[in-house]
């Protein structure tokens, strides 16, 4: 019998955590800030961010997800993952373009963060013009990029999982051309320079669309449909119209450039099939873009992924560069 009593009480008790954590779940059904915050649990948890609980002391896929919930405390109910906790209320939420403007509002302050806890930290150092010194700067300027890709990969997961492809399509055609074309003020309020936070904010926006056109479309050369095709175009074609003068950015120019330069550079060595599928003179505009901005080598290979029909352009790039 104490022991047939002691299994019994150890099932109520879960059974009482469960009801708990579902109960709790109601207050994000009903309260969009509760789920912008709950987003940044879930980024400063997997960044390692935050240093005021013991959840988000480590960061990656254990403090992401952690494990599961229960009465692992005495006295009450353990803290859960903000992982766990989303993929139990994503589902009910309503509005998901909202929810990507948050994720990528988020995915931009993550970047801030890294690059003033990352590569500011180290900038008392560099009055000293030592080799070591400089050295131990590329240190952690390629340590910061290592956690913006982490930060992009999250946040493109968050859209996927939120919106499958039609939010993947909107992130592509609506979320990211408004964002360049607004002003953003990322270096403000800081102690990381402007231009570090801007860097490293194209490249996180340019993995944010690769990793999210990968989760949607994939990288097959046959599309699973025509979407990818017509997404792809629509974005490509923004980008050779801004690189053309046609379209006036309110970004950081920065930023615009390293977003450019990014995306395309993994479009090249990632996923060339999406190049594959866009119209030719899109793709000689992007290039002669590249070019004046000293990317020869990114343009030429931009037009080899084009196939054989390209290779006249890429010739005459190469002919008419400074090799």
């Amino acid at each position: 019998m104490p022991i047939v009593a002691a299994l019994w009480t150890q099932k109520v008790k879960r059974w009482s955590d469960f009801l708990v954590f579902s109960a709790s779940r109601t207050v994000f059904h009903h309260n969009n800030d509760a789920v912008f915050q709950l987003l940044r649990s879930c980024f400063t948890a997997t960044l390692g961010m935050s240093s005021t609980t013991s959840v988000c002391s480590c960061g990656g896929i254990a403090s992401l997800l952690g494990h599961g919930f229960g009465s692992h405390c005495s006295g009450g109910l353990s803290p859960v993952a903000p992982g766990i906790l989303y993929l139990r209320i994503f589902r009910c939420i309503k509005d998901c373009s909202i929810l990507a403007e948050d994720i990528l509002r988020l995915l931009m302050l993550s970047v801030k963060d890294i690059a003033e806890t990352t590569v500011s930290r180290h900038r008392s150092d560099k009055v000293r013009k030592t080799k070591y010194v400089m050295r131990h700067g590329q240190v952690s300027l390629s340590s910061a990029m290592t956690q913006v890709k982490v930060a992009a990969s999250l946040g493109a997961t968050l859209v996927w999982l939120s919106g499958g492809t039609a939010l993947v399509q909107s992130l592509f055609q609506e979320m990211l051309p408004s964002w360049f074309l607004s002003v953003q003020d990322l270096g403000r309020g800081g102690a990381a320079s402007g231009g570090t936070v801007y860097k490293l904010g194209g490249h996180a926006l340019a993995y944010l669309a690769v990793y999210a056109g990968m989760f949607a479309w994939r990288i097959d050369p046959t599309p699973v449909s025509r979407r990818r095709e017509r997404v792809m175009w629509s974005h490509f074609e923004f980008l050779a119209s801004a690189l053309d003068g046609k379209i006036s950015l309110g970004c950081d120019l920065s930023l615009w450039r390293a977003y450019v330069s990014g995306f395309l550079g993994l479009v090249v060595e990632c996923t060339p099939c999406w190049a594959h599928e866009v119209d030719l003179r899109v793709l000689r505009r992007l290039s002669a873009g590249l070019r004046q901005w000293k990317e020869d080598e990114l343009a030429v290979a931009l037009l080899r992924r084009a196939g054989p029909e390209a290779m006249a352009a890429a010739a005459e790039l190469i002919i008419g560069g400074d090799w």
